[in-house]
Formats: structure tokens, C-alpha cells, sequence
């Protein structure tokens, strides 16, 4: 008798959880992120108003408080992984114990603010705005109660990157908790405050904390849609290398009157040499830069079916047309790039002067991809500047040199965030891809790699796991510029994909 009541008792419960699965619809989804919506836009508005830039560690104490405080509403157990530089803070929710875990990466900090480039007060305070003649006006938040326009956004620092992605997961869980929904795995989240610093101390915090991060899956809540601005799923980043240049001149500024067709201007050396990194077909010519890079025709064909407007992306980008390392804009995205990110040497505007400059600074980016390691990358940058004549000093240059080496540089440089890349025919594809097509169906990107870099090497290396970016803001954010911004409808449309995504049953 025993025996037949428990196995009634397990056939109720196991029809409960197949309708329950049926009751989740997008329709739903929907209701219950339009409930909330108003009040997940007031929270991410509260959330926007601390500065956040990763050099300051009062700044990193005071948003790390506030995501402690709201974790631990949710009833997550929460701690403080200490590091050598800036703690990172961990959140964890049992609600099955016998359940596979998902960990989520939150990126908290955002990029320095020129404040004067804004056009608001403060990129701290954030506003509310809708386009008018093609022009963005301020209007007040409490109109957010009344009928709401999608097509609005929120102008502040990080609200696309990566505040407002962060929000969307936060809200989810707080309507998931609202409505007595458990998610259907355990949950580790991971919130990161130095990520545009490169994460310097992520790697060895995660070697130190595997078994508290083991997961099955990483999901990602940080980086900007496809240019189509569908929901995006994009399976890997490109790593980076920085690397400073200095083109030494006369030791001091030197009057043009005086000193010109006599000293050599250093400005003209670094003109030559920067030519000298790139063709006019904007391919980089360092020798073995591309050296490993290689693309399947199954690669070339899953690219070049991304959807993608040439005509309309030349407008929208203010460019003539692009450069011709690859046929497309995704299949581009498979190489490393090299950027100049900023150039200075003496003044301009008003503050312009004639005299020839005494040095010239070049700060330059390089993207990275698996097969083009940031060391080596940096050796061929280095081999380049000497086989183009410079002798390369460790900083400013000695008497000696400056009387003994016409062309004299010198070369700093940083690794930062090593690149990914994850099989797009895996299981955590799969996961993704059936919960994000219960609310946009097949109205979904699922792109090889995105252009920038994330910190995930440390968690795919160290913890064996796969890992996929789930992408939200609107492709024109204003990304790490003045004017960061997030559109309404993608922010609703973020909440809407945790939501599929935390109440789809994994494996």
C-alpha cells in the first residue's frame, strides 16, 4: 500500500512539473515582467546613481554594499572574496538540493566619465529621455507611471554597461521571489568591480575559489546586441593587449622659427611608423599578426548568415566604407585588430603653439582571438618598432642615447582579458537557444564572437565550464562614451530573457 501511495504521490507531482513548465509562457513571461517593470526601472535608476569606476575603492565598498544588501533580500547567502586589489563578492541560493548550479557574471564597474561631454548634469544622476526631431529631450521619470514608450532610454554611466544588464537578472529573481517561482537550478552569481581594469585579480581569485564557483554552465550578463538589435547569444570574446609607444624628439620643445628644417620634428617619425602598422585596405601588415587564424567554409557560411545590412551600417556608423580584413562584419571579427586608441603630443585649439614637439605618445589596443596570443602579439609589435630603426629604450633616454640613436622609443604594455570562444553546437547553445525561443521564438542572434573583451578565461580554464554572453543593451549605447544609454524595451526584453532562461529545466 505504501508502495502505490508514493508512486501516486511522485506521478501527481511529476504531471504538476510538466504543466508547470506549460504555465510559463511568453505570454506569462510577459505579464509578470510588466508588472514589475516600473519598479525594476526606479531600482536600476537607484542602482545608476553610484559612481562605480573600478580605481577607487570607496567607490568599489559602496556598490559592493548595494549588492550585498540586495542579494541578501533575495535570501542569498552572499560573501566578500578577498583579493590582492578589489574584492569581489559572491551570491549563492540553494533551491534544490539536488541540482546542478549555474554561476552568472555581473560586471558592477563602468569606464571613467568626462563629465563636460555629457549632455546632462552628471552621468551619476541619471535621466530619462525620448527622441524629438531627432534630438534626445529630458523628461521626468514619474512618467514612467503613466503609459510607457519603449523606444525611451535612460542616459547614465554603466546603464548599458553593465548595470543595467546586472538589473535585468536582479529583477528577474525579485518577480521570480514576488510570485513564489524557484528557479529550476541553483545559482551562483559572481560580481566583478574592476572588469574595464582588465580584472587584474580575477584569475587567481578563481583558482583560489573553484570549488565554491563550480558550476555547470557561466552565463554572462554583459555586452551590447547585434546591430539588428535581436537578443543576442554570443559564444566568445576577443582578449586584449595594450601597449604604449613614446617617439622621443629634442629633449625640451624647441621653437619652429628657430629650430625648424634643423630638428627633427618627432611628430612626422611617428606618422611614418604608425603608416607603417596598417595598409590602406586597413589590414595590419606587422608580419605573422594574423599568423594561426584560419576559418572552416561551415565557419564562413554560419557567419555570413548573421543578418546584416552593409548600407544600412555604413550610415548608421558615419563611414564611407569599412576595412577589408574580411568580406563581412562578423567574419572581421574572428582576427585580431590593431587601434590607435589616442594620440597626444604637444597643444591644439586654443592652447596651440610653434614650437616641434618634444615627444610623441601613441596609445594603441590590440583585439585578440585563441589563436593569437596577447605575448606574442606584443613581441611582433616590438620587432616591428626595431626593424623600423628605433632603438627602444626603458623610459626617458640617456644623453648617450640621444647622441648615439637618431629614432629612439620606448615600449610599455599590459595583457589584459585573454579571448574565449565556445562551440556554438553544445549543450549550454541548446539550453539557451530553447529558453529564448519561448519569448522571442526565432527572432534570435546567435553570433561566434563579439568584438570586445570579457574576463572569462579564468572561470572557462579553471572551472572546465562553457560559458555564453547574454547580450541586451541596444547596439548604439553610447558604450564606455558620453552619453551611455538604455534603451526601455531592451531593458524589459533583458528581464523577460532571465526569466525563460532561470525557469527552463536544465539536463
Amino acid at each position: 500500500m505504501k508502495k502505490w501511495f508514493f508512486i501516486a504521490i511522485w506521478t501527481c507531482l511529476s504531471l504538476h512539473q510538466k504543466s508547470w513548465s506549460q504555465i510559463i509562457s511568453a505570454e506569462k513571461i510577459e505579464a509578470m515582467t510588466d508588472e514589475k517593470f516600473v519598479e525594476s526601472a526606479f531600482n536600476l535608476r537607484q542602482f545608476l546613481t553610484l559612481p562605480n569606476d573600478g580605481n577607487y575603492p570607496e567607490q568599489i565598498a559602496t556598490n559592493l554594499a548595494w549588492c550585498d544588501s540586495v542579494f541578501s533580500s533575495l535570501k542569498f547567502k552572499t560573501q566578500t572574496i578577498k583579493t590582492d586589489g578589489a574584492p569581489l563578492l559572491f551570491a549563492e541560493k540553494v533551491y534544490h538540493k539536488n541540482r546542478k548550479s549555474v554561476l552568472f557574471y555581473l560586471q558592477i564597474d563602468g569606464q571613467p566619465v568626462d563629465t563636460a561631454k555629457w549632455f546632462q548634469p552628471n552621468p551619476f544622476i541619471p535621466v530619462l529621455k525620448e527622441k524629438k526631431d531627432w534630438n534626445w529631450e529630458v523628461i521626468d521619470f514619474k512618467k514612467l507611471n503613466e503609459n510607457i514608450d519603449l523606444d525611451w532610454r535612460i542616459f547614465a554611466r554603466s546603464a548599458s554597461d553593465s548595470k543595467g544588464p546586472a538589473m535585468t537578472l536582479i529583477s528577474a529573481l525579485q518577480i521570480l521571489q514576488s510570485k513564489k517561482i524557484k528557479p529550476e537550478y541553483n545559482i551562483k552569481v559572481i560580481m566583478d568591480f574592476q572588469e574595464e581594469l582588465g580584472s587584474p585579480d580575477l584569475p587567481k581569485a578563481v583558482a583560489q575559489n573553484r570549488e565554491l564557483l563550480d558550476a555547470e554552465m557561466l552565463f554572462i550578463m554583459d555586452g551590447t546586441r547585434h546591430l539588428s538589435n535581436l537578443p543576442t547569444l554570443t559564444y566568445g570574446a576577443r582578449g586584449i593587449a595594450t601597449a604604449t609607444i613614446k617617439i622621443f624628439g629634442p629633449k625640451y620643445a624647441l621653437h619652429s622659427g628657430q629650430y625648424g628644417n634643423y630638428a627633427p620634428n618627432p611628430v612626422f617619425e611617428a606618422s611614418r611608423l604608425i603608416a607603417s602598422m596598417k595598409d590602406e585596405k586597413g589590414r595590419v601588415t606587422i608580419p605573422g599578426f594574423y599568423d594561426g587564424v584560419q576559418l572552416t567554409e561551415r565557419d564562413k557560411i554560419s557567419l555570413a548568415a548573421i543578418p546584416e545590412n552593409l548600407d544600412s551600417t555604413l550610415v548608421n556608423l558615419g563611414i564611407a566604407a569599412p576595412d577589408e580584413v574580411a568580406p563581412n562584419y562578423q567574419e572581421a571579427l574572428q582576427y585580431p585588430s590593431l587601434n590607435i586608441r589616442g594620440l597626444r603630443s604637444a597643444w591644439v585649439e586654443k592652447e596651440v603653439r610653434t614650437i616641434i614637439p618634444s615627444e610623441v605618445i601613441i596609445e594603441i589596443d590590440m583585439r585578440l582571438v585563441p589563436e593569437t596570443p596577447g605575448e606574442r602579439q606584443v613581441q611582433l609589435l616590438k620587432d616591428h618598432i626595431g626593424n623600423f630603426g628605433y632603438h627602444l629604450v626603458d623610459s626617458v633616454p640617456t644623453v648617450e642615447e640621444r647622441a648615439k640613436y637618431p629614432k629612439l622609443a620606448s615600449l610599455t604594455y599590459r595583457l589584459g582579458s585573454q579571448p574565449f570562444r565556445t562551440e556554438m553546437d553544445s549543450e549550454i547553445g541548446e539550453f539557451l537557444n530553447g529558453a529564448m525561443n519561448i519569448v522571442f521564438g526565432n527572432m534570435l542572434i546567435n553570433m561566434r564572437t563579439t568584438g570586445g573583451s570579457q574576463p572569462m578565461a579564468p572561470f572557462i580554464k579553471t572551472l572546465e565550464i562553457p560559458a555564453v554572453s547574454i547580450r541586451i543593451p541596444n547596439p548604439d549605447n553610447a558604450i564606455h562614451g558620453p552619453n551611455e544609454n538604455l534603451r526601455l524595451g531592451n531593458f524589459k526584453e533583458g528581464i523577460m530573457s532571465c526569466l525563460a532562461i532561470l525557469t527552463k529545466k536544465l539536463k
